[in-house]
């Protein structure tokens, strides 16, 4: 027996008329679709006007669910996997599904279509041409710290989705580790009745959140201009930075502060501050 396919179905983020013909035509032939909550896709296949099974696929029965869906497949039946909005798998359940798929030879096949990072990217102002996704970060602020201080030397854009219910306590937050004047965007609501896009440095967009409740409600894509890329000095410059180093300073601490001004290794600026010693 030919095993069915899986499609991976992307769908609107908010506005219903981004729902591409393809995803339209994927979603009528299918056997069954798949999805994180049967009653917000109910709306979408009613909005669409095609009536198909569904099971629910969520973070706390993926494991147990896949399982069952891969015996399905293989039994020839077609799956679509959708999310509540968006692109499945972007911070959202099916990736042990997908994994299974793999593994038992099903194909999978993207719907391609609506996603929060890159409509977010597309209109925000701040590069994108190289970008980081984060997802969403973690609830305590302790620990969302800890997790926004080892991205303080990311050269790259950083994008995050974020909850109305603690956007003000993470953009908070990130104002603290990377400083009120590094750019950013709040990207809201996007596609929805009341999207707003707003570009400002975070310490502007802290009070821009505070001064309204309006402003803290939807859900929220957040996207940050990357640290600024450090000149690595040539060697010649390295070899010259020592030197002039050596002129005030012992070889041990001449090397140390070449070390941390250059990035390159201590022991190999150690090695290189006693040689110009030696010729002297």
């Amino acid at each position: 027996m030919t095993c069915g396919k899986l499609y991976v179905v992307a769908t609107p983020i908010g506005n219903l008329e981004d729902i591409s013909q393809r995803a339209k035509d994927t979603l009528e032939k299918v056997d069954l679709v798949v999805a994180e909550d049967t009653r917000h896709t109910g709306r979408l296949l009613a909005h669409l006007g095609i009536k198909k099974p569904m099971q629910s696929l969520h973070a706390h029965n993926e494991q147990v669910r896949t399982e069952k869906l891969i015996d399905l497949l293989q039994a020839g039946n077609s799956i679509a996997l959708v999310s509540d909005a968006g692109t499945p798998l972007i911070s959202d359940p099916g990736f042990p599904l997908i994994r299974a798929a793999q593994k038992a030879s099903i194909s999978a096949i993207p719907i391609p279509g609506p996603s929060a990072v890159i409509a977010a990217l597309s209109v925000s102002g701040i590069p994108c041409n190289r970008f980081v996704f984060e997802g969403f970060l973690p609830a305590k602020s302790k620990n969302r710290l800890k997790q926004l201080q080892t991205l303080t030397a990311e050269t790259r854009t950083l994008v995050f989705y974020e909850s109305p219910h603690r956007i003000n306590e993470a953009i908070t937050d990130m104002t603290t580790v990377f400083g009120p004047m590094r750019q950013a965007v709040i990207a809201r609501e996007l596609t929805k009745v009341f999207e707003q896009i707003k570009q400002a440095p975070l310490g502007e967009l802290q009070t821009w959140l505070q001064a309204s409740e309006n402003h803290q409600r939807g859900e929220f894509v957040i996207l940050i201009e990357g640290a600024e890329e450090k000149q690595i000095p040539t060697d010649f410059d390295i070899e010259n930075l020592v030197e002039i180093l050596l002129q005030e300073l012992p070889v041990k601490r001449a090397a140390k502060i070449a070390a941390k001004i250059s990035g390159q290794p201590k022991n190999k600026l150690y090695g290189l501050a006693l040689k110009i010693r030696q010729k002297k």
